[in-house]
């Protein structure tokens, strides 16, 4: 769809693009002119579930995270190549580059961020082990452990018209990962930008057949037709987020629901901030940008922003001049820094609800302070004037539980500290909390309270300054989401969002059994003696369970000392015979980065090979103290392999993981740990 074309949108299901009979007209949010119609024809959610579980579902598990982890990374590629075209389009809902580029690039970032993880963290198989192994009998036959896998469902997502592709991206990106079909119901208002990102990624070529179906429309009976192995995702209001969590079908079969729900998150100018710091200055441009960005039509956005009162004048005024210079109008005008509200409803919701709120506070700045959008046919648009109010009697504000979902936010006096964080609970819950404050402790006093109410915290200071992110910019790295009114779901967060859509399963057995179970080798099961030396293997050859004993060394006093000259290391555990005898060991002892270093030295084959590099040492352990006269044994068994993708710079290679056990000859574990090596591959790409 180009930027002026009226087009009919379609729904994409069961592998076919549907709907050529024009319906509900979605008008531009800067001139009302129509830019698309949503399809007349309904839709077989029976044929779309069908297509989902028995077409998709089969061709996600043939491949595994790594190999998912790779399409995203193409994907987002591919998207990003094609930017410009989602941009024309998105300029249709109001926002301006640089709110579209939260939406657009935002979302394409999201692809790459869940690629990384994928890459870096997942195995290349369709088993996640979440470790460690806990041991249930004395002699270690008989172990447990946790694996995550596929639930081998469908993922329903349900998103808002604020971020029409970042909301579609940032839920897709994490159950594609973890091996779910997707089913996106975007928000009618502006489906075309999704449609649009949709006919993209299916133009790409990139996306398993049936990975991703797009619903224009309503969902029809698609809610009777989930199952126990399916997951719901939703973001929007709390009030249809409680509609829908309350299915009987969902709570029939305890399909998981994610909620993420607008809520009435707050800043907090903490009282050791004065208006000649920085920290002063700070607060004031987060308030003002969170009201402008989308034009405050962000779930994240700022609506209670609490100051002291004796700053309530400063803050009043310092916020109102810093708006008056903010240029709303057409974004394609120069110069304009805010854009409409997503529709004519909308303007219409956020209106009432000024009203409701303007009738206990009141007005600092609002439409009647010279608001004139710039622009052709603007009238016919959505704009809203960014709006400031003053409730005197903070505590009984309807601010905190009624919402302007625009460029709207309520100033909050507060008397002491303790008030201003009891303020902030009073909003029951919120996505995310600002604490602008200039002392540690103040943050260290603030941060139980608001963890308790807030999904995540942004503590401002000048030094967070130099590369804030803002308080309203959900990281793919940290969990989006809140409890009570936010929806009380997880979205995003790294590894938390994939495992959302993957099965915990307990797991008991031998450490062999366990061994095969998870794909990484657990101590004490069965291992293969390696004929030839495991560093001469390439990624190809090895296995997981292959295994070297190494020769023997017997410690002495010389080896004390020479690694003490050698690394600086004199503590008086090795050096000082009679504090060491008056020890609970008893007597000098060797360094424990002896023991490593010496391990090393027993099991590292020296000449060059498919060993590229050691980058890395885990879960080290000094269980049993090596003493002058010990001999130490290294067993080096491969616990895990992951997969790497070619890259153009760099060799062909994979990462192996190598559990290490250092023993005495007593057969005593001394010292245990996880090297990281990275192995070149028999075969180049």
């Amino acid at each position: 769809m180009g930027a002026d074309q009226v087009s009919t949108l379609q729904s994409y299901i069961a592998g076919r693009w549907v709907g050529e009979r024009a319906a509900k007209p979605l008008a531009s949010a800067i001139n009302g002119r129509v830019v698309a119609h949503t399809h007349e024809e309904g839709l077989d959610f029976a044929e779309a579930m069908a297509y989902a579980r028995g077409t998709a579902l089969p061709n996600l598990l043939r491949s595994h995270f790594q190999d998912r982890a790779r399409v995203l990374k193409a994907l987002a590629a591919y998207l990003m190549e094609r930017k410009e075209e989602l941009y024309a389009i998105s300029a249709h809902t109001g926002a301006t580059r640089s709110d579209s580029w939260i939406d657009i690039e935002g979302g394409i970032g999201t692809l790459f961020a869940y690629a990384s993880i994928g890459g870096k963290d997942l195995p290349s198989s369709n088993v996640l082990h979440e470790g460690p192994p806990m041991r249930l009998g004395a002699n270690n036959h008989f172990i447990g452990s946790h694996v995550m896998v596929p639930k081998r469902g469908v993922a329903l997502h349900i998103n808002a018209f604020n971020f029409p592709m970042w909301g579609m991206l940032e839920k897709f990106a994490p159950s594609f990962l973890a091996g779910m079909p997707c089913l996106v119901k975007p928000a009618t208002a502006t489906s075309y930008v999704a449609e649009a990102c949709v006919r993209l990624i299916v133009n790409s070529g990139l996306v398993p057949l049936g990975a991703l179906q797009l619903i224009i429309g309503g969902t029809g009976d698609l809610f009777e037709r989930l199952d126990e192995s399916d997951v719901v995702t939703f973001t929007g209001s709390a009030d249809t987020a409680l509609m829908l969590k309350a299915h009987p079908n969902l709570l029939k079969k305890s399909i998981p629901f994610n909620a993420e729900a607008d809520s009435l998150n707050c800043a907090i100018l903490a009282p050791d901030v004065t208006p000649d710091d920085p920290e002063f200055d700070l607060f004031i441009k987060e308030v003002a940008r969170e009201m402008t960005a989308k034009a405050g039509q962000k779930c994240t956005a700022i609506r209670r922003t609490l100051v002291p009162a004796k700053l309530v004048d400063a803050v009043a005024s310092a916020l109102k001049a810093r708006l008056s210079k903010t240029v709303v109008g057409d974004p394609a005008i120069e110069g304009v820094r805010m854009g409409a509200l997503a529709s004519k409803a909308q303007q219409a919701d956020v209106t009432e609800r000024v009203a409701q709120l303007a009738q206990n506070c009141e007005l600092l700045l609002s439409a009647r302070d010279g608001f004139a959008p710039k622009g052709d046919n603007v009238s016919e648009g959505s704009f809203f004037a960014p709006t400031l109010l003053l409730a005197r009697d903070s505590a009984a504000s309807d601010a905190h539980h009624l919402e302007a979902f625009g460029p709207v936010t309520t100033l909050l006096p507060y008397g002491d500290f303790d008030e201003a964080l009891h303020l902030a609970t009073l909003g029951r819950g919120s996505l995310v909390g600002t604490v602008c404050t200039k002392t540690p402790a103040l943050a260290a006093q603030a941060v139980p309270t608001f963890a308790a109410w807030h999904g995540r915290m942004l503590v401002l200071d000048r030094e967070a300054a130099l590369e804030n992110t803002g308080h309203g910019s959900p990281l793919p790295k940290l969990k989006h989401g809140g409890p009570g009114r936010a929806g009380g779901g997880e979205e995003l967060g790294g590894l938390r969002a994939v495992k959302h859509y993957l099965q915990r399963c307990a797991v008991q057995g031998s450490p062999t059994m366990i061994s095969a179970v998870t794909g990484e080798y657990q101590r004490g099961g069965a291992v293969t003696e390696s004929e030839v030396h495991p560093f001469r293997r390439y990624f190809e050859d090895v296995e997981v369970g292959m295994s070297l004993l190494t020769h023997r060394r017997t410690v002495g006093e010389a080896d004390i000392v020479a690694f003490g000259g050698l690394s600086g290391d004199y503590f008086y555990m090795h050096f000082d015979e009679v504090a060491a005898k008056e020890s609970p060991f008893g007597q000098r002892i060797a360094h424990g980065y002896f023991v490593l270093s010496a391990a090393a030295g027993l099991f590292v084959s020296p000449a060059p090979g498919p060993v590229l590099a050691n980058y890395g040492l885990e879960n080290l352990r000094f269980v049993t103290p090596v003493a002058i006269g010990d001999t130490i044994q290294a067993r080096l068994t491969a616990k895990r392999k992951i997969d790497r993708p070619p890259r153009d710079d760099q060799p062909a290679q994979g990462v192996i993981g190598w559990d290490v056990a250092v023993t005495n000859q007593r057969g005593e574990l001394c010292a245990s740990y996880e090297i990281l090596t990275l192995v070149a591959k028999r075969i180049a790409g």
